[in-house]
């Protein structure tokens, strides 16, 4: 077996981080490089030109990397191509994603659309849990911490807390006006979208 084929395989992130990396890439203003050589260029540059360093990000060997750098490798196997697509978009219009965050934290906030199962505690009674759509503005005090978790390698499991207590705060309490002292959680989340 050679080293193109030795791969890792790729993490997993889940469905709110997917979600926010989706949204980021929804203001980028220009298209990201598309085939494998160009992918692996742009990210040479953002390593300063280190093949290993580019080569230990996307889980390959060196040589895998020099290979698509001069065109000798095209098509990449499933794994890899996910990696550099991922590494290329993390790394694409900084300043672009740097604006929309700090727009989305201070001003404008997020909106989210949401289908999981939410349960609730609180005083008094409450409709039980259930599965629900939910289409909500996020205020950009928890926009804020939701980028801020994002940006320092939150998991999933740490975002849904926060998320959820936005999602409460903008849609079941309506910022406060009602349902004192409800809180809700979700799990089971089957889709999420965010906009900024």
């Amino acid at each position: 077996m050679n080293d193109h084929e030795q791969q890792q395989p790729a993490p997993r992130r889940g469905k709110v981080l997917e979600a926010l990396a989706r949204a980021e890439r929804k203001v980028f203003t220009r298209p990201t490089p598309k085939s494998a050589k160009a992918q692996v260029k742009f990210l040479l540059t953002r390593v300063k030109g280190s093949t290993q360093a580019l080569a230990e990000r996307l889980g390959v060997s060196r040589r895998t990397v020099e290979r698509y750098r001069a065109g000798k490798l095209t098509t990449p196997q499933k794994r890899l191509q996910a990696a550099l697509v991922e590494e290329t978009e993390s790394e694409w219009q900084p300043q672009v994603r740097a604006q929309a965050r700090e727009q989305a934290a201070t001003s404008s906030g997020m909106m989210v659309d949401v289908t999981a199962y939410f349960g609730f505690t609180g005083k008094g009674s409450s409709d039980d849990g259930r599965e629900r759509q939910i289409t909500t503005a996020i205020s950009p005090t928890y926009a804020k911490q939701i980028l801020e978790l994002q940006e320092a390698g939150a998991t999933e499991e740490e975002l849904h807390p926060i998320v959820a207590k936005a999602i409460t705060e903008s849609y079941f309490t309506e910022w406060g006006t009602r349902a004192a002292g409800l809180r809700a959680d979700f799990t089971h989340v089957q889709s999420i979208e965010f906009r900024f």
